[in-house]
């Protein structure tokens, strides 16, 4: 910067961090992440302190010892915030504010500040503060401490009493009004979905944990220009886009929201509307940055989120993503052959997409079942039907009714079962 000039930029925020998971064979995938995490929310971290934690401290989440040791760390290093990788109480975190002199900041908070900075669609911003209010809820009480002595009564009824059960009914207000709000978002995206239900193509949504290549798969198969962003969360709204697949199968693609370890509950509550594409979802592409070493990790945690989406049973093409980035190539041979239902491939260079194209195929004419049906005369809108939910092979106009040869989705299947012939 020249000599005077003024820097408009505000300066980074910096932290120190401490990492709190159980397992040691995960420390370095975990630091990682949450310096990525802070990238992110543009905080610099300037030091890492440990304690390894099989349930937090009551009162103050790490030790005593711990605390006396992390206060002198940021009074030594003049950090501005301490971070620490879990959730923490209000209790705990006023505890700790006072111990350390500084802000506290919890993982759940630091990934609702990177969720409110990537959020640019109105469903999006709304999701967000509602995730924030809810989180922030239970921690009001710690606004009002110089209050919390006082007790209730004749002549001892406090302002901080008052001011804080005010502004408790403000928060559950405007709760109230996001979700609602959010409802009506989810009424148009529920209209969206039955309408592209009418259309004869199965749907698919690529999940994977945050940074795993969803965007960049999705710009390729799609031709989108979405922000493909290896920081975490680069994009939060979920993209559909019909993709044309050989032979005149085509495919509805859902681009969701990237998971995470430790996925705040807050989060999938507000997302929910968001991430119900997954659950409506006819199968599940689960794209895997094999390129990064705690790759068995991240595959993990989304099973995880998958389960608590109740999706976990969907029929699942698993896809090795960044093979390039492999040091032995022979590594995505071998994890295809032990793998059930999955194929490797580069979704940036463009290696391996002919066989996801060809493994994408599969699960569709899977879906699309084949039927043979004579329609009768006085049914003539089923016959139309077998066009507009499927693929009709061969049509013949005979003399008891219509026969048919079609691929068709299953409620498709379903509807012409009375007329099934061999």
């Amino acid at each position: 910067m020249s000599k005077g000039l003024i820097s408009l930029e505000p300066a980074l925020e910096k932290a120190v961090l401490v990492v709190v998971n159980e397992d040691e064979h995960e420390d370095e995938m975990v630091e990682i992440e949450l310096e990525g995490l802070c990238e992110a929310a543009g905080v610099e971290p300037i030091a890492t302190i440990r304690q390894r934690l099989d349930r937090p401290y009551k009162g103050t989440y790490v030790g005593t010892g711990k605390v006396e040791e992390i206060g002198l760390l940021t009074k030594e290093v003049g950090a501005d915030l301490v971070l620490i990788d879990g959730e923490v109480s209000g209790m705990q975190q006023r505890n700790l504010e006072n111990a350390f002199h500084c802000k506290v900041v919890d993982r759940t908070q630091l990934i609702l500040d990177i969720f409110a900075r990537r959020a640019h669609t109105k469903e999006g911003m709304l999701q967000v503060e509602l995730a924030q209010l809810t989180y922030m809820m239970p921690k009001l009480m710690s606004v009002y401490t110089k209050f919390e002595r006082q007790k209730g009564g004749i002549g001892m009824r406090g302002p901080g009493e008052t001011k804080l059960e005010s502004d408790k009914r403000l928060v559950r207000d405007r709760i109230a009004r996001l979700k609602d709000e959010i409802e009506d978002v989810k009424r148009i995206r529920d209209q969206q979905r039955a309408s592209r239900r009418k259309h004869p193509f199965p749907f698919a949504s690529i999940v994977g944990y945050t940074s795993a290549g969803k965007s960049t798969l999705m710009n390729r198969l799609a031709g989108t220009d979405l922000l493909a962003d290896a920081m975490p969360f680069a994009t939060l709204d979920p993209t559909t886009r019909k993709i044309e697949l050989p032979e005149g199968y085509s495919l509805f693609l859902t681009d969701t929201v990237g998971f995470i370890r430790k996925l705040p509950t807050h989060l999938v509550a507000a997302f929910r509307s968001t991430l119900e594409e997954v659950t409506f979802s006819d199968f599940i592409i689960h794209l895997i940055d094999v390129g990064n070493p705690a790759w068995e990790i991240q595959r993990d945690s989304v099973l995880e989120t998958l389960e608590q989406l109740h999706a976990a049973d969907k029929p699942m093409l698993t896809v090795f993503n960044k093979i390039d980035a492999l040091t032995d190539p022979r590594m995505a041979t071998e994890l295809v052959a032990s793998w059930p239902n999955s194929i490797a491939i580069s979704a940036s260079t463009g290696k391996g997409m002919g066989d996801l194209m060809a493994a994408i195929m599969a699960q569709v004419q899977e879906l699309l079942g084949k039927v043979k049906a004579l329609v009768p005369y006085s049914e003539p809108s089923m016959v139309q039907d077998c066009y507009d939910y499927g693929r009709v092979l061969k049509v013949e106009y005979r003399e008891d009714g219509v026969y048919i040869e079609a691929e068709l989705i299953a409620e498709m299947r379903q509807k012409l079962s009375p007329f099934l012939v061999p």
